[in-house]
């Protein structure tokens, strides 16, 4: 009997692995300079098709500037919940430095009334002022000022008043309320915080915001791995949502690199990614046009990046179930590496979900 089969079972789940609610995959909608743009946002709608069609629950899209990536995630989304129905469409993430707060709530509310309530905003305040020159400069550090748009976004969709009118020259009456419309009501409750530390985790539990745990962390303590310190990341918001909140917290998700390889083809690939990945850092696998890192052989400094998990659907259903960051979450969201095209990501997504997801307590939604 394999691996595979032997946890299968119900009640096989080994100790402290919390059954997966929902299955998820992370994007950049990627494109290279020989095809564009335009083919590589047909593409990315077609992946988020063949996910839904294989039982996947979200499908998230990170944000990249300047880059051949996706930069603008909603205008996107609104597109793919046209060509699907079931599927929640994500961001993961946007940093809030450089966003116009209530534009922001404006785009949001919009793109989930037209896809029917399937929005999931990740939003962080991790950014640097690497692209001051091109958004504008601020009066304070770029955490500060990601910290106070985020909680102007937060306002503005919960439907707060942003402002009284309290004077003529107004096209509205003197004394009317403002507030950000079209307004989505549930979509406060769809909001996460893409956490990369202790503290950023325990900062979206006193808000009351969901949590996604991504593929690069900071602020470890010394000698602690990626795992062991995303188990303490998410038992720590869990813990101050508690605290906070007096109730239980809502899932939790966590993006890693989950590679099984059902052919030897496949596993080469997946070695060879993973190579990639240990010796480039965050700055490997990328469409070819896509600008070249400073640093490209070096992670952020004080920084970790995810394990990559390959080989045969046992073993990279054994190395998630010995994974206690993994063990910890209750969503698990694919990261696809950037170069794949996609045909190479739609069969990593069928395999991840007919041949490993199954063994970790998860039932497609079809």
């Amino acid at each position: 009997m394999t691996i595979a089969q032997s946890i299968s079972a119900p009640g096989a789940l080994p100790e402290g692995f919390r059954p997966k609610q929902r299955l998820g995959f992370n994007t950049r909608v990627s494109f290279n300079n020989c095809d564009g743009p335009a083919q590589g946002l047909r593409e990315g709608i077609a992946l988020y098709q063949a996910a839904e069609a294989l039982g996947y629950q979200s499908g998230w899209a990170y944000q990249r500037h300047f880059d051949n990536y996706l930069s603008s995630p909603l205008p996107f989304f609104a597109a793919v919940g046209q060509h699907t129905n079931r599927i929640t469409l994500g961001s993961a993430v946007i940093p809030m430095r450089y966003q116009d707060p209530i534009l922001l709530a404006e785009a949001a509310g919009t793109t989930d009334l037209l896809i029917g309530g399937r929005l999931e905003l990740a939003i962080a305040t991790g950014a640097t002022a690497a692209f001051d020159a091109v958004f504008g400069t601020v009066n304070t550090d770029a955490r500060s000022e990601a910290k106070r748009r985020k909680a102007r976004f937060l306002a503005a969709i919960s439907g707060e008043v942003l402002h009284r009118i309290d004077g003529p020259g107004h096209s509205a009456t003197e004394g009317s309320e403002l507030r950000v419309t079209p307004h989505s009501p549930t979509l406060r409750n769809r909001i996460r915080q893409g956490a990369a530390s202790v503290g950023s985790a325990i900062q979206a539990a006193e808000l009351g915001i969901g949590l996604i745990s991504g593929t690069v962390q900071h602020d470890q303590e010394p000698g602690e791995n990626f795992s062991a310190y995303q188990a303490r990341i998410i038992a720590a918001y869990r813990s101050a949502w508690r605290a906070k909140w007096g109730t239980e917290p809502p899932s939790v998700a966590v993006a890693a690199s989950i590679l099984p390889g059902t052919t030897v083809e496949l596993r080469d690939t997946y070695a060879a990614y993973d190579l990639e990945r240990r010796t480039q850092g965050i700055a490997a696998s990328r469409p070819k046009g896509a600008l070249e890192p400073t640093a490209r052989t070096n992670n952020p400094e004080g920084s970790q990046i995810c394990p990559v998990y390959h080989g045969t659907p046992d073993q990279v259903v054994q190395a998630v179930l010995t994974d206690p960051g993994l063990a910890a979450a209750d969503e698990l969201v694919l990261f696809l590496p950037p170069a794949f095209n996609l045909e190479q990501n739609r069969r990593l997504l069928a395999d991840l979900a007919q041949t490993v997801a199954p063994n970790f307590g998860w039932t497609p939604s079809l």
